[in-house]
């Protein structure tokens, strides 16, 4: 389950794979009967809908994240508009791929997808910082800047690092806005987190293991690495917070010895 929400489009795949299959089933059981009552356009269009909703149950059910629900609702109404259109103008599929490229560019390069953490893990996030008396918080891997933001004020100076072009664009934009936090465009790893009370991580398990290398060079002993929903492979927890949201998300702490 965590290598397909760590390669999302995988799971994405997979969802529709799963979906065709039971809808190819059910046709080829029923279309003789029901094309003869109703018609075949009429059956085509309730095959669609029901591979649509098939696939978005089965993307929550991997534990995707909720915008490739979405894409699993609308991506088989979109093949059928395609293939119905006949030849299509190639900038269309350019214009996808590039914006595909500016928010999504750091899952090819990193193996770091864009996850966004919700507002329960936020109202956790500060909580653990006035439990611990931090005044200084980054997010590595910041996405659209929302943990950024919401972590800033009240005596707290919050970071992020991002450099998907658009997500770090958005979120720069929405921080100069609202006065809240600061974001970088640079990779996690050159990241500066010496000064770091917490540093929060909601990444993919690829990259835990260097992450932690980093954290254990890097950090003042005390200060707190959290990771949203992937563990430190090898490595013990020193506390685990299971939040009651609907994402049913875990929280990894490991408190750095210097």
């Amino acid at each position: 389950m965590n290598f397909l929400r760590a390669t999302p489009i995988l799971g994405a795949l997979l969802a529709q794979a799963l979906a065709a299959l039971v809808v190819a089933g059910l046709l080829q059981a029923l279309l003789p009967s029901l094309s003869a009552r109703f018609g075949i356009d009429p059956i085509l269009w309730a095959a669609l809908a029901l591979q649509a909703l098939l696939s978005a149950c089965l993307t929550r059910a991997l534990g995707l994240a909720v915008w490739w629900q979405w894409i699993a609702l609308a991506f088989p109404f979109a093949m059928a508009a395609a293939l119905a259109a006949g030849s299509l103008p190639a900038w269309p599929f350019g214009l996808a791929f590039l914006l595909l490229y500016l928010f999504f560019s750091n899952t090819a390069r990193e193996r770091v997808p864009l996850y966004l953490t919700n507002r329960p893990t936020i109202e956790a996030l500060r909580k653990l910082m006035r439990e611990h008396g931090g005044t200084r918080f980054i997010d590595l891997g910041s996405g659209l800047g929302g943990v950024v933001r919401g972590l800033s004020g009240d005596g707290r100076k919050a970071e992020g690092y991002e450099t998907a072009p658009m997500a770090f664009l958005i979120s720069a934009v929405l921080s100069k806005l609202t006065g809240r936090g600061a974001i970088h465009r640079r990779d996690i790893w050159s990241a500066d987190i010496t000064d770091a009370d917490l540093v929060y991580v909601f990444l993919s398990p690829e990259p835990m293991p260097a992450i932690h290398a980093k954290a254990s060079r890097e950090m003042k002993p005390g200060s707190l690495l959290v990771s949203n929903s992937f563990a430190i492979p090898g490595l013990d927890a020193d506390e685990i917070w299971d939040l009651s949201d609907r994402r049913k998300t875990r929280l990894y702490l490991y408190r750095m010895k210097g």
